[in-house]
């Protein structure tokens, strides 16, 4: 019934720059926290930034100082501002969503990721 989507990824320069995009869409009642996670080969899938309903912020210690997230609240949409790109950052990136449709709490909805590739 909710859906996410995720776009922006692709190939990217080492030192260059990319914006991902997350769409929400569906029965949403309150759009809470978001946030994306990014998860590479053999890895566990952790948190890269996320944002709250009010605005607060919180990054993963590799990405502070280079990478901002924001949100849209009218587009349900939130974002993911990537600077001075590494090899290392390198990865599927995920959307979630935290929404409430018609409980009285918050489920957390993902999106189907979007690759990013940076080169050097």
């Amino acid at each position: 019934q909710v859906q996410l989507v995720e776009s922006g990824g692709g190939l990217v320069q080492a030192g260059g720059s990319q914006r991902l995009s997350c769409a929400a869409s569906g029965r949403i009642s309150r759009l809470n926290a978001m946030g994306w996670y990014r998860q590479v080969p053999g890895k566990q899938r952790d948190v890269v930034a996320s944002i709250t309903s009010g605005g607060s912020t919180n990054y993963a210690d590799s990405v502070k100082g280079r990478f901002t997230i924001s949100r849209d609240n009218a587009k349900n949409t939130v974002y993911l501002q990537m600077n001075s790109l590494k090899s290392e950052d390198t990865g599927v990136y995920f959307c979630t969503a935290d929404i409430i449709t018609s409980a009285a709490y918050a489920m957390r909805y993902w999106g189907t990721g979007t690759l990013v590739t940076v080169s050097s």
